[in-house]
């Protein structure tokens, strides 16, 4: 059962700030990009960089992302020897809690990890939108001889002090962990995606669990001591798209930059495809009135008014002199006829009955989950 590398993806998030969205589904587990979740980006980067061992950690409203994951078909991880394994918080002998940080996470899951007696343990967020070849992170790992290696992306000097930033020497080894500094030395802001040696990180996880002044954090504790104790860190530079979907601002432009010329982030790549679960669903039907515009519109759908710059996720309907402008639908929303929707995001099975006017140009407005929006309620 040994392993070179596994991964353990961190997928617990509530959420909070992309409330609506989050009431009753995990951050991970929302839509994005007309058919995907946003889960759907780090588990395809597994695949598409060969490593076919992963766990996925839950805790806040698990059902959906675990019924998304299912057995990992989508994603090739349905392996006897490996695969895709849903892990959340449980009870032993000893007593048992929710996961009380991301490295209390990952202790809670020693057995698990063990199991497979990995060399080096991947560990990653599941609510960021990206591609990234962790194979290639793992050489430099392995070239640099590092205990652990940390995902950087160059940001401006302006955002830096919004991250955990690395202070490195020219060589990319690390010197010195900055979390969100209100000066800062260097714009490398850690994206959260670490390489480990599964060995010394199980003694530091054992460690800092008996520790009872820690946060029981990557950032704010094991990483500061890795540098105290003076272990090989080093920063891999990354060069790409990469966005931390945690706002409903955020998501709303991160759908947006599909949409645009300069997208670095390419769903139509077939050398690093996107994979996901999805309902089979009849052909998109584009009636002969519609006009549609810089959009992404997804199966099932039936337009019959104006789709512009506008993300449109499967089985939605819009119905005769209706627009959607600058907005994303999400699955299974009825638009009834003469509707005018600009800058929002509607959540799945939303239905908005005839004239009614949803969102306007200076703000993102969000509508929930099987709302019912009437023809005279203007939001």
């Amino acid at each position: 059962m040994k392993k070179e590398i596994i991964a353990m993806i961190l997928a617990g998030g509530q959420g909070s700030r992309l409330v609506p969205l989050t009431e009753k589904i995990a951050k991970p587990a929302v839509p994005f990009g007309g058919r995907f979740r946003i889960i759907d980006f780090t588990v395809s980067n597994c695949t598409n960089s060969g490593i076919n061992t992963v766990g996925i950690l839950t805790q806040y409203e698990p059902h959906m992302l675990n019924k998304h994951i299912g057995d990992g078909t989508p994603w090739d991880l349905n392996k006897r020897n490996g695969g895709i394994t849903v892990l959340q918080p449980h009870t032993t002998v000893k007593g048992g809690d929710w996961y009380l940080g991301t490295a209390d996470a990952i202790f809670k899951n020693l057995t698990y990890i063990d199991e497979y007696n990995p060399e080096y343990i991947l560990i990653l967020s599941g609510d960021h939108i990206y591609k990234m070849d962790y194979s290639a992170m793992l050489d430099f790992h392995k070239q640099n001889k590092a205990d652990a290696t940390i995902s950087v992306l160059n940001v401006t000097l302006e955002e830096a002090s919004r991250f955990g930033i690395m202070n490195t020497n020219p060589d990319y080894s690390v010197y010195e962990f900055d979390e969100k500094p209100k000066t800062p030395k260097s714009t490398l802001a850690s994206m959260g995606i670490y390489i480990f040696n599964w060995k010394t990180l199980r003694e530091a996880l054992i460690k800092d669990s008996l520790d009872p002044t820690s946060d029981k954090d990557f950032g704010k504790n094991i990483i500061p001591n890795y540098i105290d104790s003076g272990k090989k860190i080093f920063a891999y530079p990354f060069q790409g798209y990469w966005k931390d979907v945690g706002t409903i601002e955020s998501l709303w432009e991160a759908n947006m930059d599909l949409l645009s010329d300069n997208n670095n982030l390419n769903l139509y790549d077939e050398s690093w495809k996107i994979y996901t679960r999805q309902d089979s669903y009849p052909p998109q039907y584009i009636c002969s009135s519609a006009i549609i515009k810089n959009s992404m519109i997804d199966e099932g759908c039936e337009i019959q008014g104006n789709v512009e710059n506008s993300i449109i996720f499967s089985g939605v309907k819009i119905g005769k002199g209706s627009k959607v402008i600058d907005s994303v639908i999400m699955k299974n929303t009825i638009i009834k006829d003469n509707v005018t929707i600009i800058k929002s995001i509607l959540a799945n099975e939303v239905f908005v009955d005839n004239d009614t006017q949803i969102g306007n140009s200076d703000k993102i407005t969000v509508i929930a989950t099987g709302e019912k929006i009437g023809g005279s309620h203007v939001k």
